[in-house]
């Protein structure tokens, strides 16, 4: 099939993994097709199941860039089916040999479900975590970010996918300056921000109230700023998280490190829903995301809304345009 834009060859290649079939990311995805972008957009999928969902919901595919990955095993809108989950890591390994061999500038994922990839008897807990393993990096920080008017809002997390109660013992002297160093660089590098400011929120309420409600801030989190100031970094904290992301606290930053999943991301998806993407930082590769699910409600129905994709392709584009 042709792509879409003009004079595409000379144009660096993006890679789409379609995610969970029966969701809502062939939706979203077949979206694309028709969308002027500066790079070249190739989906990975099934590429009769991209058809179907297409003449399903009524859309031209014809202006799709699709490379065949086959189902395995037949696939209806909204209904799961384990039998496919090795399907959907069947993407994501195409996708990650292609940006590890030079084919892609960088790929761009739609969502998958954790718990049917685990029901099928294959341990996984994110795309995050997934992409690290398979690249053999020990160390990688997920970050959110809006777009449009939430474009200030860049959230990190200092602990991605774990239970609250297992929170506290992860949030190591280590692993948080590590975490800082990964935002630092790829803020830097990926963003083109000189000399970033982070705001970093305490664990407890109110930081630890000096103490009263938590310890962590004072032996864990502030130790390790003062040692990343003496270094020049621009580092806020530890701030109350209740109060860090009120517009006076924003201003100014370019970026805000949670410790736990929702400390952060009930903010950002609250602003930031619609057009929120998630990146994958530290990674050899590029790697940004939708930040929402499958959806599996609205997958075929033409309800999805595609704008978290198109701002993960648009902010993933404007990286590899910086390079």
């Amino acid at each position: 099939m042709s792509n879409i834009g003009s004079k595409t060859a000379e144009r660096p290649t993006l890679v789409v993994t379609s995610g969970e079939p029966a969701g809502i990311g062939p939706d979203i995805c077949l979206a694309l097709a028709g969308t002027d972008l500066p790079v070249r957009i190739r989906v990975l999928g099934d590429r009769d199941l991209l058809l179907a969902r297409a003449k399903q919901l009524g859309v031209d595919a014809a202006g799709l860039d699709i490379a065949h990955v086959p189902l395995r095993a037949p696939c209806v809108a909204g209904r799961l089916d384990a039998a496919n989950a090795p399907y959907v890591i069947d993407l994501l390994d195409r996708a990650l040999a292609g940006c590890v061999g030079g084919e892609f500038a960088g790929m761009v994922t739609a969502p998958v479900h954790k718990g049917i990839i685990n029901d099928a008897g294959m341990p996984f807990t994110g795309h995050t975590e997934y992409l690290a393993e398979k690249t053999g990096t020990p160390r990688v920080v997920m970050m959110l970010a809006g777009t449009g008017v939430n474009a200030g809002l860049r959230v990190a997390l200092a602990t991605t996918h774990l239970a609250l109660k297992d929170v506290p013992a992860a949030i190591t002297r280590p692993e948080l300056e590590t975490t800082l160093r990964i935002l630092h660089a790829d803020l830097r590098a990926k963003f083109g921000f000189a000399q970033p400011r982070i705001l970093v929120a305490g664990l407890n309420p109110h930081a630890g109230e000096g103490g009263h409600m938590g310890r962590e801030e004072i032996e864990v989190i502030t130790p390790v700023l003062d040692k990343l100031r003496t270094e020049g970094m621009d580092l806020v904290g530890p701030l109350p998280a209740d109060t860090l992301f009120t517009r006076r606290v924003l201003a100014g930053s370019h970026a805000q490190l949670a410790m736990y999943h929702d400390q952060g991301l009930a903010v950002l998806k609250y602003a930031a829903f619609e057009d929120g993407i998630n990146i994958t930082l530290g990674l050899p590769i590029l790697r940004t995301s939708v930040d929402h699910g499958t959806a599996l409600d609205l997958a075929g129905t033409g309800r999805a809304d595609p704008a978290s994709l198109f701002a993960a392709v648009k902010i993933a584009a404007e990286i590899v345009a910086r390079r």
